[in-house]
């Protein structure tokens, strides 16, 4: 069944997060300041680590970077298209708007957490990927494993931010429902050269989610969406 990916993701965030939002009621402000900062150095090295993979190389028994002049255009682009639409103006609202739905005017950190877990959890190569294999294929196997990684990621996440983590399920269901029913025009796209782009600059984008867990709000994840866009048309000419 095609789509099943999706489901099984979808299905996997939302329990994660009721698991996570249990354990939350019985740990303390202190416990949840340091499990903050935790995920924070976690996903600060996911995102050096699969930046490192895609962008160091071998060449001539030397250790060498390739990839530099795509990240650095990739990344003009992206924020410059991404300030013009004001990505993170929207997905705030957008938060707003589920906050109020959902009842949770009271909860201060809804919309933050929001926004942060569901930039974690589509940026990258493996929802793409997935759902790709999906729509084509009917193989959910790779959406499988970002199940797993989701489903760990969100219910360490929702004790510390609160149950604005457990929502970043919409965004899932949207991006990677609507890449698995447009896999038949997306695919030839989706070059080796695109996906590689994609996965170094989601890596970077990663690794932003983890500064501003750590010392806040920094930088603007979602207006640099875009970047990854960018990088994946590059790859026909760099």
């Amino acid at each position: 069944m095609k789509g099943l990916g999706t489901i099984i993701n979808v299905a996997g965030i939302v329990l994660g997060g009721l698991i996570g939002l249990l354990c939350g009621r019985m740990i303390t402000e202190r416990l949840r300041k340091t499990l903050i900062q935790g995920i924070g150095i976690c996903v600060l090295f996911i995102g050096i680590g699969g930046t490192l993979e895609k962008m160091m190389c071998i060449t001539g028994g030397e250790l060498a970077a390739n990839g530099t002049m795509m990240m650095i255009i990739s990344f003009v682009l992206g924020g410059l298209t991404g300030e013009l639409i004001n990505l993170d103006l929207r997905l705030e609202r957008f938060g707003e708007w589920l906050k109020k739905k959902s009842g949770s005017q009271r909860d201060q950190g809804f919309v933050e957490a929001f926004v942060t877990t569901s930039i974690t959890v589509c940026v990258g190569a493996m929802a793409i990927v997935g759902s790709l294999e999906d729509g084509i294929h009917g193989d959910y196997s790779i959406l499988a494993a970002k199940t797993a990684l989701d489903f760990v990621l969100v219910m360490v996440m929702t004790p510390a931010k609160g149950k604005g983590c457990i929502f970043s399920a919409i965004p899932v269901a949207i991006l990677q429902g609507l890449t698995t029913l447009l896999a038949g025009f997306i695919a030839p796209v989706m070059t080796e050269g695109a996906l590689h782009n994609l996965s170094l600059t989601g890596s970077m984008l990663i690794f932003c989610i983890g500064i501003n867990l750590i010392w806040g709000n920094k930088v603007k994840v979602a207006n640099l969406l875009p970047t990854i866009i960018y990088a994946a048309i590059l790859s026909i000419w760099i």
